[in-house]
């Protein structure tokens, strides 16, 4: 059960749910590749290779293992942030969770809601991403990067806000 499930208030139910774009994972999962590959090709090159003494050999097999599971860390840890961040529109409110251990959380009222933007980049445009803007009344614009579906995102939240009015 996720977070924003578990603090749902009475009567509240979600009407559209997101999180961050694959993107965000872009440069652990290149990271992580690199490491694993590193690893990989050493390893290959130590079993190739019977010229080496005994302690040579083991050092790089060490060091071969631990590139492979570092890189299989690394790619481990972009995806549990990405997971990490939940963007909910529910039929009362804009709920934002982000973080691993340490979390912060964002909740503002429908009716709070002055106005919401949504910038996207040229890649965003093609890969589906973008930072929503939304802005509460007589408050400062909380921004929310590399979001995926923003425009998506912004509808639902419009719809909401319309139904609230009737």
């Amino acid at each position: 059960m996720s977070y924003v499930e578990r603090n749902l208030i009475a009567g509240e139910e979600i009407v559209f749910q997101t999180k961050h774009h694959w993107i965000v994972m872009l440069g652990a999962l290149l990271l992580g590749v690199a490491l694993d590959l590193a690893g990989i090709a050493g390893l290959i090159y130590l079993l190739n290779r019977h010229d080496m003494d005994a302690m040579s050999r083991n050092a790089g097999f060490l060091a071969a293992a631990v590139a492979v599971i570092a890189g299989s860390l690394v790619t481990f840890y972009g995806n549990m942030q990405r997971n990490a961040t939940e963007m909910v529109v529910t039929n009362k409110r804009v709920i934002v969770k982000t973080g691993i251990l340490a979390r912060k959380t964002f909740e503002m009222l429908l009716s709070r809601i002055e106005s919401i933007g949504v910038e996207e980049p040229v890649w965003g445009r093609m890969l589906g991403y973008g930072t929503v803007i939304l802005r509460g009344v007589g408050g400062t614009p909380d921004e929310f990067d590399l979001i995926a579906k923003p425009l998506e995102f912004r509808s639902h939240v419009q719809e909401q806000i319309e139904k609230q009015k009737k």
